[in-house]
């Protein structure tokens, strides 16, 4: 169900008839075996990407001109395959990202960050609910064996050793690219990365019209970047183009602009072209 947690305001339309953005995937996957976070693959591919254009005519395209520098064709072509599900698959955003091409690191590593969960039920679960619990224990730290029996208690079928290992290092390489762990070697230590005004207001505009299991106050996107409880709202309070304010146990998010193309629109500056 899309969340319903924001209610309409002066401003805004309720979140009930915002156009759908898409769902996120529920169906387990093993992409992340051949493609972890990818920040600046992925901001080549806002940058180049011509929508509409067939896949092989694209993955040609892209090889020529180097979009990820020197990779072989095959390479080329399992970045766009992954692309396709990880943006493609959300059309309003890929035209947003497409021309915003954010420059702040910050930004698209929680835009990529977030994107893949969005796209990879095992990855959001990993960095929105194990990573949360393991930050509760006498010894938060994460490596390959702890990640490892995560993994294999993940599974409904058998794993060699060596793929669920696979696994368990795909998942520390993509949390540490995000900014969630640390980056030393062995026992990696948690922490949680910075999140920009930009990429949250984006993403809460985002949630607001996406079909995801949760609410706008709760859910793994969020609280994987530190975002919960008292400190969610606190930023709440101050973003740029919303409003929120509690009341007890009631909660109003007030939209400035009805949709996540309007608001692109108005404060990046992006989107108009396609309308």
């Amino acid at each position: 169900m899309p969340s319903k947690s924001a209610a309409p305001s002066q401003t805004s339309i309720p979140a009930a008839t915002a156009p759908l953005c898409g769902s996120e995937v529920q169906q387990f996957h093993t992409r992340l075996l051949r493609v972890s976070l990818a920040v600046e693959e992925s901001r080549a591919y806002w940058k180049h990407v011509n929508i509409g254009l067939p896949k092989e005519q694209q993955a040609l395209m892209a090889f020529e001109e180097r979009w990820f520098g020197s990779k072989s064709m095959d390479r080329v072509r399992r970045l766009l395959s992954e692309f396709n599900h990880r943006y493609d698959a959300y059309p309003i955003a890929l035209i947003i990202l497409s021309q915003w091409q954010p420059d702040d690191l910050v930004t698209r590593q929680n835009l990529c960050h977030w994107q893949m969960q969005l796209s990879d039920p095992t990855y959001r679960t990993f960095t929105g609910v194990f990573l949360e619990q393991r930050r509760h224990q006498p010894n938060p730290g994460i490596d390959r064996d702890v990640v490892s029996r995560w993994v294999s208690g993940q599974l409904k079928t058998e794993w060699s050793s060596a793929t669920i290992q696979r696994m368990a290092s795909g998942l520390i390489a993509s949390a540490t690219d995000a900014g969630l762990c640390s980056k030393t070697p062995g026992t990696r230590s948690l922490k949680y990365p910075k999140v920009t005004d930009e990429a949250l207001v984006y993403w809460l505009y985002f949630l607001r019209c996406l079909s995801f299991e949760g609410s706008m106050l709760e859910n793994p996107y969020l609280a994987s970047v530190g975002l919960s409880e008292g400190f969610l709202e606190q930023r709440l309070r101050r973003l740029p183009g919303l409003s929120f304010s509690r009341m007890g146990e009631l909660h109003e998010f007030g939209w400035q602009f009805p949709d996540l193309k309007t608001w692109a629109a108005h404060a990046l500056g992006v989107g108009e072209k396609h309308g």
